[in-house]
C-alpha cells in the first residue's frame, strides 16, 4: 500500500466534483426540456381540439413518449449527480480526517453516553474520548447505516478475543487498499438518508412463525370470498340482479377485515417500518457479496449472505418489490379495496412466503452488514495512516504492554509526539511526573486509546506495539454532581472503588488483566491524606495483578519503600529558550527516565498575569526565565 492518502483523496474529490457538476448541468437541461415538452403537448392538444385536426393528437402522443424518456433521463442524471456529490463529500471528509479537522467530519449520531453493560464503562469512555465529538468514534465514523454505527460502538467498548483480533487484522489489511469498494459501501449507506434504525419490529416479524400460513381455513376463506366478490361484481355489471348477495359478501369481507384483518395489518406494520431501505440494503449486500476476498473473516461474512442460489441482496430486492402492495393501505380508497378484495390478508400471505424463505437469515444479514461497515471503518484508518502498525497480541506469559514511538491517535500526525512505553508486568506501575501542560494526561490517554484500537483489531499509532488481552479502566475526568449531592472527592473515590473492584474481579476470574490509568489521583483532598490514600489504592492494584500508569504532580507519592520498589518513574519536562519576544517556555512532550526535576506552576501564574508576592516575583526573575514577555511554545 504505497499510495499517498492525501493525494488519493484530493484526486478523487476533484474527479467526483467534476462528475457532479456535469450531471447537474445535464439534469438542468433535461428539466428545461421537460417544461418545454409539457408546454408543447398542451399547445398541440389545444390546437387539435380548437381546429379539430386529428393528426395533432398523434403528434401529442409522440411528444408524450419523448416526455417520458426525458423525465427518466432527468431522474437518472439527478441520481448520478447525487451519487457523485456524496462521493466527493466522502473524499473531502478523508482529507479532513487526515488533518483531524473535526468540524469538517460528520459527528457520531449515537448518544455520547456509553453502555453501562459494556466492558469499558461510560466513565472510562469519557476519560479516553472514545465516544461522541472529537473522539475515536468520530475518527472512525464512516459507517453509513445505523447498524454499522452500532456495531462500531460495540467494538470500541468491548475488547475482542485474540483470535478475533487477528482475524479482523487480516480483513482490515485486505480491505485497506480497496478504496473504490470501501467508498462504494459508504455511499450505499448514505443513500438511505435518515430512514434507519428501529429494526427490532422487522427482525421480530421475520423470525416469528408465519401467522396466516398456519391457518389454512382462514386463508382459503379469504380466497373464496374474494373470488365470490369478483364474480358477483361482474354479474351485477352484466345486468344480473345479484346486488343483495353482493352486499352479504361485502359484509362478510368487512367482518373478516375487522377480526383477522386487524392481526394481518399489525404484521404488515412490522414489515412496513423498514420498507424504504430494503432496496438500498440489497445494494450494499451485492457490493460485499461480489467482491473477491481471501481473508477468512471476509469470506465468513460473504458466506452468511449466500444460501445456495439465493443471496441476501436478491431476497431483499424481492421483498422491496412487495412493498408497494403494502403501501396501498395508505390510500384514501383503501377501505373500498379492502371490502372488495380482503387486500391485507392476500398481501400478508405473499410476505409470509418470503418470511418462510428468508426470515431466519435476516438477523445474520444485518449483523454481517454491521461487522462489514466496522471493518471498513478500521480499514479506512489503516489506509489513512500507512505508518501505523498492527499490534502483536500476546497470549500467556507476563502481562505487559510495550510500544515504540507510541503517540495519541486523535492528534494530527504533524504534531503528535511518539514515546517508547512499557506498562507492566504485574507488581509494577508506570509513575509519570511532570510540570503543568507537559503532556502527562495526553500520554495516559495515548496508552488507553491505542489499547482500545488494538483490541478492536485496528492499527495503532505506534511504530511497534505488543499487549495481552486487557480491560481498560481510568480515573481522569472526575466531576462532582450538584443534583446528586456528590462532591469532587466523593466522585473520585467512587471511581477508584469501581476500578479496584474491576481489578479484583479480573484476578478472581483469571481473565484478562486490568489496565488502569490514574491521572492526578485523589487531588480533591489535602496533601497528607492524599498520599496515604493514593498509596493504599495503588498497592491494592499492584496486589491484584493489574498493570497501569499513574500521573501526578506530587513528586513524593512513590517515596515509600513499597511503592518505590514497584514504580517505574518517568517524566515530561519543559525547557526555556530566549526568543525575539523574550524568554519562552517550551514543551517537547518527550518521555525521560526518572522523577521530574522542575515545576512551573508559579511561572505559569506570572505568565497569565496573576499577582505574586514580591519575594516570589524576585525569585522568578532571578531565575532568568520569567519576564513580562514570556510565552509558551511546543516542539513537534
Amino acid at each position: 500500500m504505497n499510495e499517498n492518502p492525501q493525494e488519493v483523496y484530493e484526486q478523487r474529490h476533484a474527479a467526483f466534483t467534476s462528475q457532479r457538476d456535469a450531471h447537474d448541468r445535464r439534469s438542468r437541461r433535461f428539466g428545461n426540456l421537460n417544461l418545454l415538452l409539457i408546454a408543447a403537448i398542451l399547445a398541440v392538444v389545444g390546437l387539435g381540439f380548437w381546429y379539430n385536426v386529428i393528426p395533432l393528437f398523434g403528434l401529442a402522443g409522440v411528444l408524450v413518449a419523448v416526455l417520458l424518456w426525458s423525465y427518466a433521463s432527468h431522474r437518472r442524471a439527478r441520481d448520478a449527480a447525487q451519487r457523485a456529490g456524496m462521493l466527493a463529500t466522502i473524499n473531502a471528509e478523508g482529507i479532513a480526517r487526515l488533518a483531524r479537522d473535526w468540524h469538517a467530519l460528520p459527528r457520531p449520531s449515537l448518544p455520547r453516553t456509553g453502555d453501562p453493560d459494556a466492558a469499558i464503562d461510560p466513565s472510562t469512555a469519557a476519560d479516553l474520548d472514545l465516544l461522541g465529538s472529537v473522539s475515536l468514534e468520530h475518527l472512525l465514523n464512516t459507517p453509513g447505516t445505523a447498524i454499522g454505527k452500532e456495531a462500531l460502538r460495540r467494538w470500541i467498548l468491548n475488547p475482542a478475543a485474540t483470535e478475533t483480533v487477528q482475524a479482523r487484522q487480516a480483513a482490515i489489511a485486505e480491505l485497506a487498499p480497496s478504496v473504490e469498494e470501501r467508498q462504494g459501501v459508504m455511499l450505499q449507506g448514505r443513500l438511505m438518508g435518515q430512514a434507519q434504525g428501529g429494526y427490532d419490529q422487522f427482525i421480530e416479524w421475520a423470525e416469528d412463525v408465519p401467522w396466516l400460513s398456519r391457518r389454512p381455513a382462514l386463508l382459503w376463506s379469504a380466497r373464496l370470498l374474494t373470488l365470490l366478490t369478483a364474480c358477483l361484481v361482474i354479474a351485477q355489471l352484466a345486468g344480473l340482479t345479484v346486488f343483495p348477495a353482493l352486499i352479504v359478501v361485502i359484509v362478510a369481507n368487512l367482518v373478516l377485515s375487522y377480526t383477522a384483518g386487524l392481526r394481518a395489518n399489525a404484521d404488515l406494520d412490522r414489515v412496513a417500518a423498514r420498507q424504504n431501505v430494503f432496496g438500498a440494503y440489497a445494494g450494499i449486500f451485492d457490493l460485499i457479496g461480489r467482491a473477491s476476498y481471501t481473508s477468512p473473516e471476509m469470506l465468513r461474512l460473504q458466506s452468511t449472505l449466500t444460501r445456495g442460489d439465493s443471496t441476501a441482496g436478491g431476497q431483499l430486492r424481492s421483498l422491496a418489490r412487495l412493498m408497494p402492495l403494502v403501501e396501498i393501505r395508505r390510500s384514501m380508497f383503501f377501505f373500498v379495496v379492502q371490502a372488495l378484495t380482503l387486500w391485507s390478508l392476500h398481501v400478508l400471505w405473499l410476505l409470509e412466503r418470503w418470511q418462510e424463505r428468508a426470515g431466519q437469515d435476516v438477523r445474520d444479514w444485518l449483523e454481517t452488514l454491521g461487522e462489514a461497515e466496522a471493518l471498513i471503518a478500521l480499514a479506512t484508518l489503516r489506509f489513512d495512516q500507512p505508518d501505523w502498525v498492527f499490534p502483536a497480541p500476546i497470549e500467556g506469559g507476563e502481562a505487559k504492554l510495550t510500544a515504540r514511538n507510541l503517540a495519541h491517535p486523535l492528534l494530527p500526525s504533524s504534531i503528535a509526539v511518539g514515546n517508547d512505553i512499557e506498562v507492566g508486568p504485574p507488581g509494577s506501575f508506570l509513575f509519570v511526573t511532570g510540570s503543568n501542560m507537559s503532556g502527562k494526561s495526553t500520554l495516559l490517554r495515548a496508552v488507553g486509546v491505542n489499547a482500545v484500537l488494538a483490541q478492536m483489531g485496528g492499527p495503532v499509532c505506534a511504530a511497534e506495539m505488543q499487549l495481552p488481552p486487557l480491560v481498560v479502566a481510568s480515573s481522569m475526568r472526575v466531576q462532582d454532581s450538584l443534583d446528586q449531592g456528590v462532591s469532587y472527592f466523593m466522585a473520585e473515590l467512587r471511581r477508584l472503588k469501581s476500578i479496584v473492584d474491576r481489578a479484583d474481579e479480573t484476578e478472581a476470574r483469571r481473565v484478562q488483566p486490568l489496565l488502569y490509568l490514574l491521572d492526578e489521583i485523589l487531588q480533591g483532598t489535602n496533601t497528607s491524606e492524599r498520599r496515604v490514600a493514593a498509596r493504599q489504592v495503588i498497592l491494592h492494584l499492584l496486589q491484584s495483578g493489574a498493570i497501569g500508569a499513574v500521573s501526578t504532580h506530587d513528586l513524593t507519592l512513590a517515596d515509600s519503600p513499597d511503592l518505590a520498589a514497584a514504580s517505574v518513574p518517568v517524566h515530561l519536562a519543559e525547557s526555556f529558550t530566549d526568543g525575539a519576544g523574550g524568554p519562552a517556555m517550551t514543551f517537547d512532550y518527550t518521555l525521560r527516565p526518572g522523577i521530574a526535576t522542575s515545576t512551573n506552576a508559579l511561572k505559569l501564574m506570572a505568565l497569565v498575569g496573576l499577582p505574586l508576592e514580591n519575594g516570589v516575583s524576585s525569585a522568578l526573575a532571578g531565575d532568568g526565565h520569567m519576564q513580562s514577555g514570556m510565552g509558551v511554545k511546543r516542539e513537534a
